[in-house]
């Protein structure tokens, strides 16, 4: 008998994406659309290397003092300071008053993984408080940094197809002092449904009132609404009314650089004397998890980020992914109301950012990845990017046909 015989068979709710890509690519209808992948793609469908991303590396590989040594534990420091005021803005107090830290990660799920391993270890933080919907690996990533208490506070209703936000409130109003609360900052994954400034003043009051600790996920900055300010807003309105907080940066949407897994963790203290002893225990953590960073994909952000020019060309090209998935978005809806699909749609221009939660039901998923070879997950969740002027209209008959056979 194998020594591994015991070894079960762990769950796929947390890798269905990456199935549903692989049964996309067996498929070999000429009409299968592949709704899944949290990815950008052009109206051609293909993946984009962004003009600004090809420039940035021809200076890197040109760049004769560069060298393949080791990176400091902790990042580039070109990289994580411009990551930094990108998040908070070059007008940022905290920054001002050096009561900001930031390390380089493996994009924003490093970030996550390191951030819950301090808060746990370091804090003895025990319980962690996630929206339902959520992306489905924030309860993995803090379960397996220590974190034992995981809840769920109310996010999305689905009958009105929007944020329960009252149930949000009541939820935050019950939680345990010094749990930690996951925040989406912009383009919630996956409703697309964000709170509005105001609300998420009244979360900040509870969150201080109830003495709760904020982690903002913070993965798609620039790319929700195609500007940078306006995708901060939430986290920089908690930065400035003094709280403290983690947020995790990723560069994959905004920059497109998912396979060269670059992030950001900032941590806002209220003591810039507690610094130096908070460094020393993320130098463990991340020694212990992977030593220390890559390079190439952090030197590209730094080059574009330190750099006036580059800097205006990146926003440029942000601002045409953001404006071709909000195009979809206006696109979609006119089709599925013009079909006259039961129900409403205006949820889906509504909703900001990659992905649009549908409210297709579980059966109505089935039949449409099923019969239309579209492939979407379980939830009904959609990426946004998939969706093109070629495969519009078979996505929009695809979802209609599925309302219309499978009523509920």
């Amino acid at each position: 008998m194998s020594t591994f015989a015991n070894v079960q068979a762990g769950s796929t709710i947390y890798t269905q994406a990456f199935a549903l890509t692989k049964a996309f690519q067996d498929d070999k209808s000429d009409k299968k659309v592949n709704l899944s992948v949290g990815a950008y793609r052009t109206d051609d469908g293909k993946p984009w290397v962004l003009p600004v991303v090809r420039k940035a590396e021809i200076m890197l590989a040109n760049d004769e003092t560069l060298n393949k040594e080791y990176l400091p534990v902790l990042g580039l420091e070109d990289f994580t300071n411009a990551s930094t005021r990108m998040l908070l803005g070059s007008a940022s107090k905290a920054i001002a008053e050096g009561k900001v830290i930031s390390t380089q990660t493996l994009s924003g799920t490093g970030a996550l993984r390191v951030a819950a391993e301090f808060l746990s270890r370091q804090m003895n933080f025990n319980t962690f408080y996630y929206s339902a919907q959520t992306w489905e690996n924030h309860g993995l990533i803090f379960m397996n940094a220590g974190f034992t208490d995981g809840r769920t506070y109310r996010y999305w209703d689905s009958e009105k197809r929007c944020i329960d936000f009252e149930g949000f409130k009541e939820d935050l109003n019950n939680a345990p002092e010094n749990a930690v609360i996951i925040l989406h900052g912009c383009a919630h994954n996956p409703t697309g449904s964000d709170p509005t400034h105001e609300q998420w003043k009244e979360l900040a009051q509870i969150i201080k009132s109830r003495k709760l600790f904020p982690l903002f996920d913070c993965a798609y900055q620039g790319f929700a609404s195609g500007n940078l300010d306006n995708d901060a807003w939430s986290v920089r309105y908690f930065a400035d009314n003094g709280f403290e907080l983690l947020c995790c940066q990723s560069y994959a949407k905004n920059f497109g650089l998912y396979n060269e897994r670059v992030g950001n963790l900032v941590i806002i203290v209220s003591d810039p004397s507690v610094i130096a002893n908070i460094k020393s225990q993320l130098l463990l953590v991340i020694r212990a998890m992977y030593s220390n960073p890559p390079s190439h994909g952090a030197r590209i952000v730094a080059k574009v980020l330190n750099s006036p020019q580059l800097y205006e060309e990146w926003k440029t090209c942000i601002s045409t992914m953001a404006e071709r998935i909000i195009k979809m978005r206006k696109q979609l809806r006119e089709r599925l109301e013009a079909l006259k699909t039961p129900g409403t749609w205006s949820h889906i221009t509504t909703q900001i950012g990659m992905f649009s939660f549908t409210g297709l039901t579980p059966k109505q998923v089935e039949y449409v990845v099923n019969e239309c070879h579209v492939y979407m997950m379980g939830t009904g969740r959609i990426s946004m990017c998939g969706i093109n002027s070629s495969n519009i209209d078979h996505v929009a008959q695809s979802i209609h046909d599925a309302v219309v056979k499978i009523p509920n």
